[in-house]
């Protein structure tokens, strides 16, 4: 345990730990529908994920058709109102996530979570998963009043989770500038929700499965 080269291993959540895409976009084509909108396909709405539900939502309606004057302020509550009642009717961890999580507890390693999702619902969809009690820190896109790729989010999952030295691993760009600016190493997940190549993320490693993640720790 002691020679294992890190303390904390932290993670985004949507498109990183869950694949939620599935349930966003049902919650996005929800509020879509009370514009008479077009449904978008789950291709279409995961580059949309990763700033908050709010951008997306944003996203999703500027790809039907352009963003009407108030729209998002009505929509966006009947959007979290829909998700938060739907969470996890599609959304499961990704594959070898729980094998992972499990090496990292039997080494002593805490796992924790930075998301740009609203604390609650990170907090709800984890419970709903059985995962809520397996990270000793879960900081939401409004637990610190930031949201990444500011630093502050993953500085405040480390001082949660009681500090030491820590990677962080995601699939957004937010994610990879956010772990830079908190000077901690930076993993790309390829199987995430990427919106470009994972060569241009400018990420520190790239992993495409789960069962790459501990002997990648292990080498750094």
């Amino acid at each position: 345990m002691s020679d294992f080269p890190f303390r904390i291993i932290g993670f985004d959540l949507d498109g990183t730990l869950i694949d939620t895409a599935g349930d966003l976009t049902a919650a996005v084509n929800h509020a879509l529908s009370l514009l008479d909108r077009a449904p978008l396909t789950v291709a279409e709405v995961q580059p949309m994920i990763g700033l908050g539900a709010k951008h997306m939502l944003e996203q999703g309606l500027a790809a039907t058709g352009g963003v009407p004057e108030g729209a998002v302020e009505r929509l966006y509550p009947e959007l979290l109102r829909y998700y938060g009642a739907h969470i996890a009717v599609h959304s499961r961890p990704f594959p070898g996530l729980i094998n992972a999580l499990d090496r990292l507890d039997a080494l002593g390693v805490r796992s924790a979570v930075a998301t740009n999702k609203a604390e609650g619902l990170a907090r709800r969809l984890l419970a709903e998963l059985d995962l809520a009690d397996r990270f000793a820190a879960i900081v939401g896109g409004d637990t610190v009043g930031v949201r990444k790729p500011s630093p502050e989010p993953i500085l405040a999952m480390i001082e949660q989770s009681g500090g030491g030295r820590t990677a962080f691993v995601g699939d957004s760009i937010y994610d990879i500038m956010a772990a830079r600016n908190a000077g901690v190493p930076s993993i790309l997940v390829g199987f995430g929700f990427l919106d470009r190549p994972a060569a241009e993320f400018g990420a520190d490693h790239v992993i495409g499965h789960y069962d790459e993640l501990i002997p990648l720790l292990e080498r750094l």
